[in-house]
């Protein structure tokens, strides 16, 4: 009986973290398929990677042009 006093008292809280855990997840899940569909993830669909918010890809592309 214990767990049931326990979850009675604290009903407010798990009804937050269960709110925070699932908004979380959907973000994650956004995220997720927007790299998957080839996006860099900041906001600009279609880019493929190559706007300059990705760092990697800015260093990638600099690094052609100094070896030709």
């Amino acid at each position: 009986m214990r767990i049931m006093e326990w979850i009675s008292a604290n009903i407010a809280t798990i009804i937050a973290a269960a709110v925070l855990f699932l908004i979380v997840g959907l973000i994650i899940k956004s995220k997720l398929k927007e790299h998957k569909q080839g996006g860099c993830g900041c906001g600009c669909p279609g880019c493929a990677g190559s706007c300059p918010h990705t760092a990697s890809n800015k260093n990638k592309t600099e690094e052609k042009t100094n070896e030709a």
